[in-house]
């Protein structure tokens, strides 16, 4: 196996652990727990930053001819849904280091009030891209995987009344 296979794996699972850790922030400060707070947050950064070490890494450097192009095989209405997830993902995740690192500063410098306005935005931007970055990797390496020169693909053909002598009826 090349090593350019276990990227995407590990970037998913890099995204599903930050989401999982901003979440637990969330909870730890709802709870008044500043301190575990403050601390599972570096930590969802830190996750966040391998994840964007690793993905670079990926995209820039060991693909190995690895397709990471969405099939062409789903019906339409998925590919669709992919792709508008995927813009969005892409579009929020370029703002996502931007804003993480002004509401860290301000939560690191104790100005709870700019903090907290800044985190209200941030949060749940960020938690976006990380629940929807787990959900591009299904998509594309398990709910519809590239296919292999060993799979069939099966596209249904444009029924018509000659579609009898196939074994098909017409609709």
């Amino acid at each position: 196996m090349k090593l350019a296979y276990l990227f995407p794996h590990v970037n998913a699972s890099l995204n599903g652990l930050s989401g999982l850790l901003l979440v637990l922030g969330y909870w730890l400060i709802r709870r008044g727990r500043v301190r575990a707070h403050r601390n599972v947050m570096l930590a969802s950064f830190s996750v966040s930053i391998l994840f964007l070490i690793s993905y670079l890494t990926y995209h820039f450097g060991f693909k190995d001819g690895v397709s990471t192009s969405f099939p062409k095989y789903p019906p339409l209405w998925a590919r669709y849904g992919y792709y508008a997830i995927l813009l969005s993902h892409t579009i929020l995740a370029s703002l996502v280091p931007f804003l993480a690192l002004r509401t860290i500063y301000l939560g690191l410098k104790d100005r709870r009030s700019d903090h907290r306005r800044w985190a209200r935005i941030t949060w749940p931007i960020w938690l976006y891209v990380s629940v929807t970055g787990v959900i591009v990797y299904l998509l594309l390496y398990h709910v519809y995987p590239q296919p292999t020169s060993a799979d069939k693909i099966i596209v249904p053909a444009a029924s018509s009344a000659e579609d009898g002598e196939n074994g098909r009826t017409g609709v």
